[in-house]
C-alpha cells in the first residue's frame, strides 16, 4: 500500500511540471532565477551574503510597532514562485496584526491586503502543521506560498507591523523566475474580511463582486462559533458563486459547509492537498478550513461574487429552547428520515413549536464571527474592494494559541 501510495504521489508530482509545460528535464531559454532576502535584498548577481564577509551576516530584521518593510521591490517581468517566511513572536494578536500587501506593475492599490497569518492559510490567529497545494507549515512555525504570482514590468511585496510591539526577528526569502509573459496573463489577488457576528439570514461574503476576467481559487476560512449556541453543529451552510451577471440566484452552489471542502456528515481534522480543516475544535467552537479550486477550476468572464450562508442544525427541541431562550436564530427547514419540510416556503408561516411539524434535524440560520481568505487571479493588478480593516477589528476577541 505504501508503495502504492508513493508511486501515486511521483506520478502527480510529475503530472503537475508536465502539465503546466516544463518537463523537468528541459532548459528554458530566458529565464533568470533571483533569491530576495535580507541576505541580497535586490536579487542581483553576485550580491548575495556580502555581509559579515558572507558568514550569515543579515539573515534577520527588526520590525518596530507601526513600521513597514518592503520584502522585495523588483523591476522587470517576472513571477514569484515561492514566499518562505518565519518570525519569532506568532501570537493570534500578532497573526492578525502583521498586514502583507502586494502591489503589481505599479498600481496605487494592493492587490492583496490581508494579515499575514490568514494569508498564509489558516485562520483565526492560529499556527500548526498542515500542508496544501498552495501553502504549508511543517512543523507550526513558518510560513510557505507556492501561489504563482506574475508581473509584468514591477513587483512591491510589503509588510507592516501595525501592533503594538516589535517584532524582533523576521526571516524571508521571496524565489523569483524572470521571464516574459504574454497579454492573457492574469494578476494574482487576494482579499480578506471579517464579520465578528454574522446577520440572521445575510450569507456571508467570501469575496465582493468583483468585476473583470479571471479565476476564482479558493478561500480559507475561520469561524468562532456563538457560545450561547452551545456545541450545536454550525456547517450546514451552503457555499454560493455568482458568476457573469447572476443577480438573485447563483450559478454555482454547494450542499453544505463540510462537503464543499470534501467532507461529510461533520467535520474533524485534516490536511489534503485541494481541501482541508487543519482547526476542527468542537467544544471550543473553533473551525478553520480551506478548499482550492485547482482541479476544478472556476473562471469568470464578467464579474464574480463568493458567499456562505451562516446556517447550522441541531434537534427540534434544541432549537426550540434557542428561541425560547430569545436567541437570534431562524428555522429553515426540519427533516428525519420520511419527510423533508421546507418551513420558509410554508404559507402561514408555521411555528416551529406547531404540533403537525414532525421531531427531526432542524437547520436554522445563526450568528457567528465569521472570517475569509480569498484568493483569485484578475485581469488587472488592481480591484476595487475596500480597505483591510482595521487591526482593533482584526484582532478583537480572538481564540487563544
Amino acid at each position: 500500500m505504501k508503495i502504492m501510495l508513493s508511486s501515486i504521489l511521483l506520478f502527480l508530482t510529475i503530472a503537475q511540471y508536465t502539465c503546466s509545460g516544463q518537463e523537468l528535464f528541459d532548459m528554458p531559454k530566458d529565464k533568470i532565477t533571483k533569491w530576495i532576502s535580507f541576505e541580497n535584498r535586490s536579487g542581483d548577481k553576485g550580491k548575495g551574503g556580502i555581509e559579515n564577509k558572507g558568514a550569515k551576516g543579515h539573515a534577520f530584521n527588526a520590525l518596530k510597532a507601526g513600521e513597514s518593510i518592503d520584502l522585495m521591490d523588483l523591476e522587470g517581468s517576472g513571477t514569484v514562485r515561492r514566499i518562505w517566511m518565519t518570525f519569532n513572536d506568532r501570537s493570534p494578536e500578532m497573526l492578525r496584526a502583521i498586514k502583507i500587501e502586494m502591489f503589481w506593475d505599479n498600481s496605487e492599490t494592493p492587490a492583496v491586503s490581508a494579515p499575514i497569518g490568514d494569508f498564509f492559510g489558516i485562520g483565526l490567529g492560529q499556527r500548526l502543521p498542515f500542508q496544501s497545494q498552495l501553502f504549508s507549515d511543517p512543523e507550526g512555525r513558518s510560513f510557505n506560498c507556492a501561489i504563482p504570482m506574475p508581473f509584468k514590468k514591477h513587483a512591491k511585496i510589503t509588510i507592516t507591523n501595525e501592533s503594538n510591539q516589535p517584532l524582533n526577528q523576521l526571516f524571508y526569502d521571496v524565489n523569483i523566475l524572470m521571464e516574459a509573459h504574454d497579454e492573457d496573463m492574469l494578476y494574482f489577488h487576494s482579499y480578506w474580511s471579517r464579520a465578528n457576528k454574522t446577520k440572521v439570514g445575510k450569507d456571508f461574503e467570501i469575496l465582493p463582486k468583483v468585476t473583470g476576467k479571471g479565476r476564482f481559487i479558493g478561500t480559507n476560512m475561520g469561524v468562532k462559533t456563538d457560545p450561547e449556541l452551545e456545541t450545536t453543529w454550525y456547517g450546514e451552510g451552503e457555499v454560493k458563486m455568482y458568476i457573469d451577471g447572476d443577480s438573485d440566484y447563483p450559478t454555482l452552489v454547494g450542499t453544505g459547509t463540510e462537503d464543499y471542502i470534501g467532507t461529510a456528515y461533520g467535520q474533524q481534522t485534516y490536511s489534503h492537498m485541494y481541501q482541508g480543516s487543519p482547526i476542527a475544535n468542537t467544544e471550543k467552537g473553533i473551525f478553520a478550513f480551506y478548499r482550492y479550486h485547482i482541479p476544478d477550476p472556476v473562471f469568470f468572464y464578467d464579474d464574480i461574487s463568493v458567499s456562505i450562508q451562516i446556517m447550522g442544525g441541531a434537534g427540534k427541541d434544541k432549537v426550540q429552547e434557542f428561541i425560547d431562550k430569545g436567541l437570534n436564530v431562524k428555522p429553515v427547514t426540519i427533516h428525519n428520515d420520511l419527510t423533508f419540510i421546507k418551513l420558509l416556503e410554508l404559507e402561514p408561516e408555521v411555528k416551529l413549536r406547531d404540533p403537525s411539524l414532525p421531531n427531526g434535524w432542524t437547520n436554522f440560520y445563526r450568528e457567528d464571527d465569521v472570517s475569509a481568505t480569498a484568493y483569485f487571479y484578475l485581469d488587472q493588478p488592481q480591484n476595487e474592494l475596500s480597505e483591510i480593516a482595521p487591526v482593533k477589528e482584526r484582532t478583537a476577541d480572538l481564540p487563544k494559541k
